[in-house]
């Protein structure tokens, strides 16, 4: 997009007003226009021109105070102003010289003359506030532990800071092709999440949802996550270009998988043995005094094995929590396994109908590049929403086995619970996105439940959506993952 320099006229005469108007519209400038100098100066502070068309004679305040007061403004001292004047007015000239005037033109005046000092007057504003505005950028940007990039409407890359070039392993002193594309140098690293979020790319971004460049987890090195944002649109030489950043959360992520593998633990895990334990002993000391030593041995015995388990389940807990979330490159969990996995988490959450499976025939020896803690966290948050957020909490869960074999293994959950919204389908992997209410799939109302799924299928290279089913009343959850190297 061409950047359009903008011009202040400056006149207490609608006349002049209107005849300079059709003299700089045709020239495409971006224009506003003033009737007094007080308006003048509240134009130059909302408007931020690139000229000043001043006219002397005005009523109240007139042009040399205008002057004078935009050029005591630090933020507008260096402005130009042109200063319109009589033909013969050299009293004007010189005043207007002290005010601190750029240039004059005389009443009346030569409209290809106007037009020519208008020309050459804005393109060298433009070229010095350009390069002002550059040099400051790239002063701070080379500092900085974010990345920073320069893109223009076609994704080339104007420029990139070392933090950048760093993310993007791209030559730390050598100048940046005119042609670079930033995504499609990204992707020989990154793989860019989500999806949607990316469609808008390289303008604003819709509803505030977060683009990442995922670099997926291999053995050799873990998954990293950077933030992508765009964060301003500025005039740079004759286009405008986008200012976007790059910024490293694989922290922060990490966190943020931590955090909601130990709640889902400890929920599923901790919760029923504590509860028998507490129970137990509570009936006991409340009923002391009626019961009778075989009765009393016989809860302590129940309470005992209950304590037993919620040592285990701490144990479990304490497993879950040093294990990594995601899976090494050709270690993960084999697809014969599903089914097992499936079930025992349909028993754990008590879902009343029997699961129905479709495609397992097609199951070899195929492993995903997940490990099972994070495959049994997923399947475990992905089944509770089916029956949380089910009219009468008893759905009927359908998992579907698809193998695109060397590469991936598709494995779709649907349900015929509730259908989602247009907007609830957009959100529902935005971290802290709260919709039930409706559907989302939180931790203790956290809002991380789905986007820490999305987030753990990403890092390992693989994708996933949310659909409503076209067949039946319901939802369905499709995830992609990568294939084990045999």
């Amino acid at each position: 997009m061409k950047y359009q320099s903008r011009i202040l006229v400056v006149d207490d005469q609608a006349l002049m007003r209107e005849h300079m108007h059709r003299l700089l519209a045709r020239e495409g400038y971006e224009l506003s226009f003033a009737s007094n100098g007080r308006e003048a100066l509240e134009l130059v502070a909302q408007f931020s021109p690139d000229l000043v068309l001043l006219d002397v004679r005005m009523p109240e305040m007139d042009g040399f105070e205008v002057c004078q007061r935009i050029r005591e403004n630090a933020l507008t001292a260096d402005l130009p102003i042109i200063m319109v004047t009589a033909f013969d007015d050299r009293d004007a000239r010189l005043r207007g010289i002290e005010a601190g005037a750029d240039d004059f033109i005389p009443k009346p005046y030569d409209s290809l003359e106007l037009r020519a000092r208008v020309r050459t007057i804005t393109r060298l504003n433009r070229y010095r506030r350009m390069m002002g505005e550059r040099t400051k950028f790239h002063l701070l940007a080379e500092r900085s532990a974010t990345g920073y990039l320069l893109l223009n409407d076609h994704d080339h890359c104007l420029y990139a800071n070392r933090q950048a070039r760093h993310y993007l392993g791209l030559p730390q002193e050598e100048a940046l092709s005119p042609e670079l594309s930033f995504t499609a140098h990204a992707r020989l690293t990154y793989h860019l999440e989500s999806k949607k979020a990316w469609n808008s790319w390289p303008g604003w971004v819709k509803n505030n949802t977060p683009r990442y460049l995922v670099r997926s987890e291999t053995e050799e090195r873990p998954a990293m996550w950077l933030l992508v944002d765009t964060i301003d649109y500025l005039p740079s030489g004759d286009e405008m270009a986008w200012v976007v950043s790059l910024q490293d959360v694989t922290a922060q992520m990490t966190a943020r998988h931590e955090m909601w593998k130990f709640q889902r633990a400890i929920q599923h895990k901790m919760r029923t043995p504590l509860v028998g334990l507490v129970s137990g002993l509570q009936f006991v000391s409340e009923n002391l005094a009626e019961l009778s030593k075989e009765e009393i041995g016989e809860f302590v015995n129940m309470a005992l094995r209950d304590g037993e388990r919620f040592h285990k389940s701490v144990e479990d807990v304490l497993t879950y929590v040093k294990t990594p979330d995601l899976a090494h490159h050709g270690f993960g969990f084999p697809l014969a396994q599903l089914r097992e996995l499936g079930e025992n988490i349909g028993r754990l959450l008590a879902i009343p109908h029997p699961l129905q499976w479709h495609g397992l025939e097609q199951i070899g020896e195929e492993t995903i590049v997940l490990s099972r803690q994070s495959l049994e966290l997923i399947l475990l948050e992905l089944m509770e929403n089916s029956k949380k957020f089910h009219p009468e909490h008893d759905p009927q869960i359908s998992f579907y086995l698809n193998l695109n074999r060397p590469h991936t293994a598709a494995i779709q959950i649907c349900d015929n619970g509730r259908t989602l919204s247009p907007e609830q389908l957009a959100q529902v992997w935005s971290p802290y996105y709260q919709a039930e209410k409706n559907f989302v799939g939180e931790v203790a109302g956290m809002g991380l439940g789905l986007p820490t799924v999305a987030s753990l299928v990403w890092s390992v290279g693989g994708q996933c959506r949310v659909y409503n089913l076209t067949s039946a009343v319901g939802v369905g959850v499709e995830l992609v993952l990568p294939l084990a190297e045999l």
